[in-house]
């Protein structure tokens, strides 16, 4: 496992830009021995696919998987700049974590970080730090919260006096699991110090498991020597872990309201420790979502409670002593709330009630997503009710999916279904469960290390060592035995103790202990198949194809990627985590192929292709072979594309078709350029309002884009203008909750309702692409005139909205002196709405060019929403009716002289490539990893083919007869 070590880091270096700091990473790993010098490409090349920056000025560069042939061995490097580094996403960064991985070993250090991203004060202390000790415990020193729930409290208990109250608090904690006996001794051995308001402490740090706090107050009114005994806290000490809570009791005593605390039950009480005053109005409401508050639902949650106007307050009903503002997104998210856990609203003054009815009704309905009641008997692992077996896939036919990260695979599947346990709560002999319980341990053990010595070490024999190790947990067979005495089965003690343990886990709010809750339960499994004598899968030694009915981003961390050719899931979408992963692993992935994919046989061979998002299972002899071949063609394909990558864009027969890159970042179009791109054809503008907590000014701007006209020397640059609303909302431009935001304020919209912005941003275009007066002479075929700037609009519905926008540009035109702006400017919208491309003719007249956003129109041609786990895979842009529409943007345009381009995923899509060069389009524009394949693809057709691929696809019915007919040709 790839970890970090003080010698590993390097201080006080100094880099002009990230450029800068990258080479010097670079140098840093040669010097130590870990990569050619040649492995700087990869860096640079992983940092065009997207930035490695992670978050509390920490990026962690690592090469692609192309670049592992020039790592010599497995290794890391921290880079410290005390300065800082201006980051090309625009973030600052002061430690560069420089991987050398021969794997995706890179991967254990992201899981080392992720406990330091939400750590107050992290970035200035590690630009501050003057020692390699000192970033080594910054960077490596988890952030573990103290226990505090209603299983540690000890409410109304019948004591004579503090001390006794304070032996109490110390019992609950034993029983909680958090302390050993020698915690309770060194209670027993102090006096209570004195709080205020009958509030008293008792602390330890002797014996302590896991932090907690425990609150024990009298069941009567209680004095002592004169001074009131509320409550005495007891306090399981551990770093500082405890900090948090303390603050929260300073807080009450502040506020004069410990007198209060006598006679509350824990609910009441742990609502006044979180905050929550009494006259604060409360609601609960579970959580419905499947995969618990993750980023999609919890976005939406937090838009809700900023509706309502005034201040909300979330925790977890079980275990969250801390209240969070609803209205913050990071907070939200960090709550870490699963499937069927209560969350705790609050708010007070005029309007409380109904606000918080609006937060738990949008929470009730899934926060845009679709959710199923919850019914806890029916949710238990260890309770799954059978349902019927799906129908078997056809053999020898492809199955439409979701295509979620390209590739071709051809294994053998293996499928991964979850296990059914049928046992008896209770049992009569608790001896002869002990007996059982042990005896499955012992063997559950015995197949770990087995497991552990086939896996021949990486990251897969870590996980295994560490489940083996689990299984020798005292605690957790002490925690077992004890519900053997009180007659429970060895399964369900064995399961009971595995589920507080994973809970106790993830009450301490961090990511690290979070995965260990995941691999408590995994183990647990392991045991309860051995006592239920199920058989827990295990993956077969041969390569195969993954299939399950969904899996989580750790999950796909764990693949063995030597033998995984594929992943296919039956539920998930293509902007899922987990296929984001896929993606970034570089394993083909198929997902939301419907529940028949589980009806698969182990063993049987099956075709993945994650590019078209379709399986074939059981392929004939036949297409098996034409698959392998595709396979061979592919890779020969890549090399030859790539030898060839600056010559101009053309069909076989010399038919001029411009293929340019798409851009998410001004940083990436030099990339672009070397990759072969003849200009930039999308530069999406919105990543630079995102970057920034408030509104970038106009210098801040042109700098942006004149980086990548200067990087583009005289080749085009297509920006569509900012494009924020719907799933892309702004922090410091917020938008009203809208039922449907997609079909709302976004793109052109939102930006008219600003026109400022849009004519800053419009200013910033024009005066960039004239270039830098202070730089000297421009490059050569670049003029400060000539720099050609091609401004799009998006979302634009008709031609009414293209006025109000050329009518702000036309203003600056006359405004701004011709020597301080381009004079080579035409103003194009987005064909995005079905109603601008029905309205090409009258749109034609007016505007210089039309880009095809082919993702977004298919989308709103087809109302399909190309995220939706079920849907998506029919949201294909060679459906005819999307077709059809381009077919009529491109007429209505070459009819005025105009050119269109294509700057959606259909662009780069093999098959589709011909159809759009029949229809007519001029310019096609992809990301610019793909730009040499695309050009390679105009190469092997010529004009009057693409012309007959065109009509042959305008005759078809349906996307997938679409695809059928090209495909036989």
């Amino acid at each position: 496992m790839l970890t970090l070590r003080q010698d590993d880091i390097l201080l006080d270096r100094r880099a002009d830009d990230w450029r800068m700091a990258l080479d010097q990473a670079t140098e840093a790993l040669h010097e130590a021995g870990l990569v050619e010098r040649d492995y700087r490409d990869g860096l640079f090349d992983r940092e065009a696919q997207s930035s490695t920056f992670l978050g509390n000025a920490i990026a962690i560069p690592h090469g692609t998987p192309e670049s592992r042939q020039h790592v010599r061995r497995t290794g890391v490097r921290v880079l410290q700049f005390p300065a800082g580094v201006e980051w090309h996403d625009g973030n600052r960064v002061h430690v560069l974590v420089t991987i050398a991985a021969q794997s995706d070993e890179h991967l254990d250090i992201l899981r080392q970080l992720t406990h330091v991203l939400d750590r107050e004060g992290v970035a200035e202390r590690l630009a501050g730090a003057d020692s390699r000790g000192e970033v080594a415990g910054l960077l490596s020193r988890a952030v573990v919260e103290a226990r505090l729930d209603a299983d540690t409290l000890c409410l109304g208990f019948p004591a004579r006096d503090r001390q006794e109250l304070a032996l109490a608090g110390a019992a609950r904690l034993r029983q909680a699991g958090c302390v050993g006996s020698e915690f309770v001794a060194s209670v027993a051995e102090q006096a209570p110090l004195g709080l205020g308001q009958g509030l008293w402490l008792v602390s330890s740090e002797r014996g302590v498991e896991v932090p907690a706090l425990s609150l024990a107050t009298a069941d009567a009114r209680l004095e002592e020597a004169g001074e009131r005994v509320t409550g005495v806290f007891c306090l399981a000490a551990q770093g500082d872990a405890h900090r948090g809570l303390m603050e929260r009791i300073l807080a009450l005593l502040d506020a004069g309201a410990a007198r209060e605390l006598h006679g509350l039950d824990a609910e009441t009480l742990l609502a006044r420790l979180a905050g929550e005053s009494a006259a604060a109005r409360t609601r609960q409401a579970r959580v419905l979502n499947a995969h618990g508050l993750h980023a999609r639902p919890a976005k939406q949650l937090v838009q809700v409670a900023r509706a309502q106007g005034l201040a909300i307050r979330v925790r977890l009903a079980d275990g969250g002593f801390d209240a969070v503002s609803a209205s913050s997104l990071t907070k939200v998210i960090n709550l870490g709330a699963r499937r069927g856990q209560q969350l705790v609203f609050s708010a007070e003054g005029e309007g409380a009630e109904a606000a918080l009815e609006t937060v738990c009704q949008a929470l009730a309905e899934g926060l845009g997503e679709q959710v199923l009641p919850f019914d806890e008997s029916r949710e238990q692992t260890a309770a799954v009710v059978d349902e019927p077996a799906p129908e078997p896939l056809p053999a020898d036919r492809p199955h439409p999916a979701v295509a979620a990260s390209p590739g071709l695979a051809i294994a053998p599947v293996f499928v991964l279904r979850t296990p059914h346990f049928d046992y008896p709560r209770l049992a009569e002999d608790p001896a002869v469960e002990a007996r059982r319980l042990e005896q499955a341990i012992r063997e559950g053990s015995e197949q770990l290390e087995a497991l552990v010595g086939e896996a021949r070490g990486g990251e897969v024999a870590q996980i295994l060592s560490m489940h083996e190790e689990m299984l020798g947990d005292p605690e957790l067979l002490e925690a077992a035995r004890e519900q053997l005495q009180e007659g429970s089965s060895a399964e369900a003690a064995w399961w009971d103790a595995i589920e507080t343990a994973a809970r106790a886990q993830e009450m301490l709010a961090d990511r690290l202990l979070a995965e260990r809750a995941a691999d408590l339960r995994d183990v647990g499994r392991r045991v309860l198949g051995i006592l239920c004598r199920v058989e827990l899968p295990e993956p077969p030694a041969h390569p195969y194809i993954l299939v399950t009915d969904d899996v989580g981003p750790s999950d796909v961390a764990r693949l063995d990627t030597s033998r995984v050719r594929g992943l296919l899931t039956a539920r998930g979408g293509a902007t899922s985590h987990s296929a984001i992963l896929a993606r970034a692993l570089g394993i083909p992935a198929v997902v939301g192929a419907g529940r028949r994919v589980l009806a698969l046989e182990d063993g049987s061979e099956l075709i993945l292709d994650g590019e078209r998002g379709r399986v074939i299972p059981a392929p004939s002899a036949e297409r098996r072979e034409a698959a392998e071949q595709r396979l061979a063609d592919h890779r020969r394909r890549e090399a030859e594309a790539w030898e060839a990558r600056f010559q101009q864009a053309r069909t076989r027969d010399g038919h001029r078709v411009e293929v340019a890159a798409n851009l998410g970042n001004t940083a990436h179009a030099a990339d672009a350029v070397e990759r072969g791109a003849e200009g930039v054809g999308l530069l999406r503008t919105e990543f630079l309002f995102m970057a920034h907590a408030q509104e970038p000014d106009l210098d801040t701007q042109i700098a942006e884009y004149r980086e990548a006209l200067e990087a583009l020397d005289g080749r085009p640059l297509v920006a569509r203008t900012l494009d924020v609303g719907g799933d892309k909302p702004l922090p410091y431009w917020p938008v009203p909750k809208e039922d449907n935001p997609f079909l709302g304020l976004r793109g052109i919209r939102l930006a008219l309702t600003k026109p400022k912005v849009l004519e800053t941003q419009f200013r910033a275009m024009l005066m960039a692409a004239a270039g830098d007066p202070a730089a000297g002479a421009p490059a050569a075929g670049a003029t400060g005139r000539d720099r050609p700037l091609r401004i799009m609009l998006p979302m634009v519905k008709d031609i009414s909205e293209f006025r109000a926008a050329k009518q702000i540009l036309d203003r600056l035109l006359e405004e701004i002196p011709e020597a301080e702006r381009t004079t080579d400017v035409q103003l194009g919208v987005m064909i995005e709405v079905p109603s601008c491309a029905l309205l090409a003719p009258t749109l034609a007249a007016e505007v210089d060019f039309f880009s095809v956003g082919t993702n977004d129109l298919t989308q709103y041609t087809l109302a399909i929403d190309r995220g939706h786990p079920e849907l998506s895979a029919q949201a294909d842009g060679l459906h005819p009716a999307v077709l059809k529409l381009i077919e009529m943007t491109v007429d209505a345009a070459h009819a005025h002289g105009k050119w269109v381009g294509v700057c959606g995923e259909l662009a780069s899509d093999a098959v589709a490539v011909p159809v759009l060069v029949g229809l007519g389009v001029d310019e096609l524009s992809v990301s610019a990893r793909q730009v040499p394949l695309v050009k390679a693809r105009l190469a092997e057709v010529d004009l009057d083919e693409a012309r007959r691929q065109a009509g042959l696809a305008l005759a078809q019915a349906t996307s997938e007869a679409v695809r059928d007919a090209l495909e036989v040709r």
